[in-house]
């Protein structure tokens, strides 16, 4: 017998898999969530979810699609009232099961443009947090700075806002002209102080707007609105037919999206708040003064890892990373450039031991029962590698450190973003810049070093010659040994001296 999750049917459940304890009707929406996907309801929707759970009912969540492709995601939620399963996978082969009901509705802005904003600048709602991507805050990557997008740019002429930061510019706007204290604007992206660069692009925002309109919200959301930086951790691969398969083989429960997700979960936040913000320390969450030891330590060692693992272990022939991560050349690559590379760059991470922490990656990386596809990792790579291991690379050259094993991987991205791997059959790429990069892909030799003239990439590094030097190196060892044995001949001989080919 199975069951379609859905309110009406949360009693029927059966007992392996947890369902809330609080009463879904008493609680109302506190927080909107600009951007839902697998990550936020692995994450910051089960954190919200335990505060519920302890009695307080203000801290509901509203989703919101800001992109028509969130469409599918917004009718399997709403046929489902909000629930979802979280589906959590041990590398024992244990699974726990819980219907999350902190997410009360979820909504499309196309569709629902006047209730999202209406929700936003309701005064119950005091937190809007954000999973928009890396690529979703309109930085110039050489100066660090605002640079307007072609998203944002037609929003300044529409009034129908079609973008986060149209909507929270918007919602602001009507906050302040009714005198209502602003919310607070979280970013959970993996972004190096993510909160900074929210603000910046608001803020930037908003004033460009203030020059067509005569208003000065720019400044009044610079002076009074908060954007705490926080960092986000928690391995969460995209749902599967199989996922949906074997939660209703094992359980009898239908569930048209489930989420799937490690053991492991850490959320560290700073306390800098303008309008309340819920308990959130009583179930978890570390709250400290500066996130950024913490977020550097995450970036860094995790996510570059992801790249570093990922583009040379597609090209040599892995699909998953589970399978990556038991190949010893692979684990050893990944060793070493988290010891060797990342961690010198990082600073002292209060309470926290980087040995201990680098074990546990990779033994979370190796897990076998969330198994996460390399494709996923590899894409929107130019935007992942320009935020993930650059910044690794521009620290060590400052330093006179090393930096063979990330500058490899940034040359196995640009032979993956070329679009055909080892064997000759093509790879299907996904990267929102892929067709300003593509005719800067697939040189040879020194015309490898023509992708390094992507600015939105590269930045200031493309002026670099020990950079550019190196990076001519690591392609020319990936055209001529392939991915497997250059990373074997880097982890032997590094790129600054002789390979061993």
């Amino acid at each position: 017998m199975t069951v379609a999750l859905s309110q009406s049917t949360l009693a029927s459940l059966p007992e392996a898999v947890a369902r809330p304890t609080y009463d879904r009707a008493r609680v109302r929406t506190g927080v909107v969530h600009l951007g839902v996907g697998g990550f936020h309801r692995s994450h910051q929707a089960v954190y919200l979810d335990r505060v519920l759970a302890q009695g307080h009912a203000d801290w509901g969540i509203t989703g919101v699609g800001v992109l028509p492709v969130d469409r599918a995601l917004t009718d399997a939620l709403r046929a489902q009232d909000g629930l979802y399963t979280l589906v959590v996978k041990h590398p024992t082969g244990t699974v726990e099961r819980t219907v999350i009901g902190s997410l009360l509705e979820h909504r499309l802005l196309s569709d629902d443009r006047e209730a999202v904003l209406a929700t936003m600048a309701a005064p119950t709602t005091r937190l809007v947090t954000l999973t928009i991507t890396e690529g979703g805050y309109s930085t110039d990557k050489a100066t660090g700075r605002f640079e307007l997008d072609d998203a944002l740019r037609a929003d300044l002429a529409n009034p129908e806002v079609g973008t986060a930061f149209g909507l929270l510019t918007a919602a602001l706007r009507r906050r302040r002209d009714a005198g209502t204290p602003p919310f607070t604007v979280v970013s959970c992206d993996n972004i190096e102080s993510n909160g900074h660069l929210a603000r910046q692009t608001l803020v930037a925002f908003a004033r460009l707007q203030d020059e067509h309109t005569g208003d000065r919200l720019g400044d009044w959301v610079a002076e009074h609105v908060a954007f705490p930086n926080s960092m986000v951790d928690r391995i969460t691969p995209a749902t599967t037919d199989d996922d949906r398969a074997q939660l209703t083989a094992g359980t009898g429960v239908v569930d048209r999206w489930p989420v799937v997700a490690e053991p492991y979960l850490q959320w560290v936040l700073e306390d800098e708040f303008c309008d309340g913000r819920p308990p959130l320390e009583e179930v978890g969450v570390q709250l400290v003064p500066d996130v950024r030891p913490y977020e550097l330590m995450k970036l860094r060692l995790l996510n570059a890892s992801h790249q570093v693992m990922s583009y040379l272990g597609y090209l040599a022939g892995h699909r998953r990373v589970d399978e990556v991560m038991v190949d010893p050349l692979f684990i050893e690559l990944v060793d070493r450039y988290m010891r060797d590379e990342a961690t010198p760059t990082l600073p002292p991470v209060p309470d926290t031991d980087l040995a201990a922490y680098r074990r546990t990656l990779l033994e979370r990386f190796a897990n076998p029962a969330v198994s996460d596809t390399l494709a996923r990792n590899c894409a929107e790579g130019s935007e992942r590698i320009a935020t993930f291991v650059l910044p690794v690379i521009r620290d060590q050259l400052r330093d006179g450190g090393p930096f063979d094993l990330a500058v490899l991987a940034v040359a196995a991205w640009a032979r993956y973003a070329a679009g055909v791997d080892e064997d000759g059959e093509p790879i299907a790429v996904v990267d929102a810049r892929l067709d300003r990069l593509t005719p800067l892909l697939g040189g040879r030799g020194e015309a490898a070093a023509a992708v390094l003239g992507a600015s939105e990439v590269f930045g200031d590094l493309a002026a670099d010659e020990r950079f550019g030097a190196s990076f001519v190196r690591a392609a020319e060892l990936l055209d001529r040994l392939g991915a497997r044995a250059a990373v074997a001949a880097v982890l032997g001989s590094p790129l600054s001296g002789r390979d061993r080919g």
